[in-house]
């Protein structure tokens, strides 16, 4: 292993020794506790040291990095308070998840760290986005994040290399090659020489270096870090490393051959840089004997205050209050008079617009909506008034996107992701469901995020742009869902999502979009989240509905005059408004439940629990539902018809006023 010293001070050098020297002392010590039963799990990154420690190095203190399980450098490299550290891997109080997550999967913007999840790839897409906030808001700053060999086969990490060379994004995406993705070698994984060959066909550059060499890292880093401040765009970083123990201890490493342990044990980047610097006499035993008993004297200090800890208390009011981000609604009425008629679909771009002009943060990202104005056509002219850097054409990658999304909320900005429509929110799901939902009851950091979603059947769509999948989404604590039904509450609820700092799933039903209409306000307004609205008011039974369902029961009521009813209109379904299903229910006693999903695990089976649980003795029959068929939905319009519950709303109706 070759170092060159080039024109280092040696205080540079001392500072990446003592660097280097941390982790792996920490480390050593995780091991002895793990033997001890001190600690449950540990991911080890003996031998690949020299690429955390000499990257971080390299950044500026503000400069994001996007760490995995094995960078340990990472942490120490940003000055992290030990005993905070491990008291995080004890799954204690005072952990940068309060115990609620273990090992490295936090963040900290006090550090400008994003930790990962389990989810290999997610990192890279949040990463875009980070490093599109600073590059909008001109910050001349890169945004680091890291892959190991498996995560790179990842879709994520694809979709995040493309966004990032289109948006030309000062990320420097890091691939540790350490010839593994756990026990599966390269060879399994790609086919590609190198991984800097996959650089070339995303039109970005690809760097290789050795990462075991510390200054070969720093010296890298330090000169792509110092070109993407002038000159923003996405760079590949291969480092070419090897992982001395298994995936986690438990794994072992029996699977690699023992020549090849042999060959890289040589290599071992501590030792051979240690031995560089006693050569060059920058160094002697003495300055190493003090400086491993000052780092060992800190582990001992922070062991010993994480120890102190036991288990944290539980709470389930604060489990509970720390799903979302603090916020407390103010809601706004519009500050004149004046309205004007508007379509469903117009209300949701007056809405989006007015809260551009708002939100001077806030930036929109779809497929199709820049010039094109989206395939509804909501955001038409956007780009006129906001430009293209608020307003973002994207390529084919939800997960990106809604990631990159994340990205802008971690840098304090707001971000609006259009799904060209609802059914292909499949391929974001997982930043939705395990980034965006949990986030804040993780570590604290909101998802100031809204996904709008055009919804629903009727169009003879098919089964791919027709489907009602609320309900996905209904079971995930940490989200935020909206279905209004009229273009004032689609204009007022988007206003208000848009306000909030947590993440949303704003759905628009399709059909509504340019067959409803209505005076609503011009001017800017919202409407309260989590408040049901009733629609008309009867006392035979209540029809609690949302969305279609709305409008398909007071239709099929105007063929009934004889019958009475009330119909709930829930507007807000997470969280969905427990005082007035309550009132309806014991104001008429019978209770009818319609939505267009799906019956089986739809929104109207959780809504029948609770109020079986809760308000049984009010009911006067059996709470029934009506809802689609559960099947895809079909194309032919006489079997989408069949499909949708409108055609037996009215049999449900006479059924529950029989009892």
């Amino acid at each position: 292993m070759k170092f060159l010293r080039k024109k280092h001070s040696d205080q540079t050098l001392l500072n990446l020794y003592e660097r280097l020297a941390k982790p792996r002392l920490i480390e050593e010590k995780m091991l002895i506790l793990l033997r001890q039963s001190k600690i449950s799990k540990w991911f080890s990154g003996i031998g690949q040291e020299a690429i955390s420690v000499g990257i971080t190095a390299a950044l500026e203190k503000d400069e994001y990095i996007l760490p995995m399980h094995r960078n340990l450098g990472v942490f120490t490299g940003r000055d992290m308070p030990f005993e905070k550290l491990f008291a995080q891997w004890q799954g204690t109080k005072s952990g940068y998840t309060k115990g609620r997550d273990r090992s490295f999967h936090f963040g900290t913007n006090e550090h400008h760290i994003v930790g990962m999840i389990s989810h290999l790839g997610p990192q890279n897409g949040v990463a875009d986005g980070i490093a599109l906030a600073a590059k909008l808001k001109k910050e001349k700053k890169v945004t680091v994040v890291f892959n190991g060999d498996g995560g790179t086969s990842q879709g994520d990490f694809h979709e995040a290399l493309n966004v990032a060379a289109v948006w030309d994004l000062p990320v420097i995406f890091v691939i540790e090659n350490n010839g593994y993705g756990l026990s599966t070698p390269s060879s399994e994984q790609f086919r590609c020489k190198q991984f800097i060959d996959k650089a070339i066909g995303y039109g970005i550059e690809g760097v290789q270096v050795d990462g075991n060499n510390v200054l070969e890292v720093y010296d890298t880093m330090k000169s792509l870090a110092e070109s993407l401040r002038k000159n923003p765009r996405p760079i590949l970083l291969e480092c070419m490393t090897f992982r001395m123990r298994g995936h986690e201890e438990a794994s072992g490493t029996k699977y690699v051959p023992k020549k090849l342990m042999d060959e890289w044990a040589k290599k071992d980047p501590l030792d051979n840089y240690e031995k560089f610097l006693l050569s060059e006499k920058v160094i002697d035993q003495k300055f190493i004997d003090s400086i491993r008993k000052k780092i060992k004297k800190e582990i001992e200090e922070g062991l010993a205050a994480a120890f102190e800890e036991t288990n944290p208390v539980a709470d389930t009011a604060i489990e509970l209050n720390d799903v979302y981000a603090p916020f407390a609604q103010q809601v706004v009425a519009p500050i004149s008079e004046k309205k004007s008629e508007k379509r469903f679909i117009d209300a949701i771009s007056d809405g989006l617009r007015l809260s551009m002009e708002k939100h001077s943060n806030l930036v929109l990202m779809g497929q199709d909506i820049a010039d094109y104005g989206g395939v509804f056509k909501i955001t038409e002219g956007f780009v006129d008034k906001f430009g293209k850097d608020r307003v973002r054409n994207t390529p084919l990658c939800e997960a990106a996107i809604v990631g990159s999304a994340l990205g802008l909320s971690i840098k304090g900005m707001k971000a609006m992701v259009e799904m060209q429509f609802a059914d292909f929110v499949t391929e974001g799901f997982n930043q939705i469901i395990n980034n965006l939902a949990k986030i804040h009851w993780r570590w604290g950091q909101a998802a100031d995020v809204v996904v709008r979603m055009p919804t629903g059947a009727g169009t003879a769509a098919g089964p791919f742009h027709s489907q009602s999948n609320e309900a996905w989404f209904f079971h995930t604590p940490g989200l935020k869902i909206v279905y209004p039904s009229n273009p004032y509450d689609a204009k007022g609820l988007l206003c208000a999502a848009l306000e909030d700092p947590n993440p949303y799933l704003f759905f628009e039903h399709k059909v509504l979009y340019r067959s409803v209409k209505d005076e609503i306000p011009d001017d800017y307004y919202t409407v309260e989240i989590g408040k049901a609205k009733l629609v008309s008011e009867g006392s035979d039974l209540s029809i609690i509905t949302y969305g279609m369902g709305v409008h398909w029961a007071k239709e099929i009521l105007q063929t009934m005059p004889e019958v009475s009813a009330d119909v709930l209109d829930l507007r807000t379904l997470l969280p969905w408004d427990k005082v007035a299903v309550e009132q309806t229910v014991k104001k008429t006693n019978r209770i009818l439940i319609l939505h267009e999903d799906t019956l089986t695990g739809g929104i109207g089976a959780e809504i029948s629990a609770w109020i079986n649980e809760h308000l049984f003795n009010h009911l006067d029959a059996p709470i029934m539902r009506v809802a689609s068929l559960d099947t895809a939905i079909p194309f032919a319009p006489t079997l989408e018809n069949n499909f949708l519950p409108k055609g037996r709303l009215k049999g449900k109706i006479e059924d529950l006023l029989k009892y």
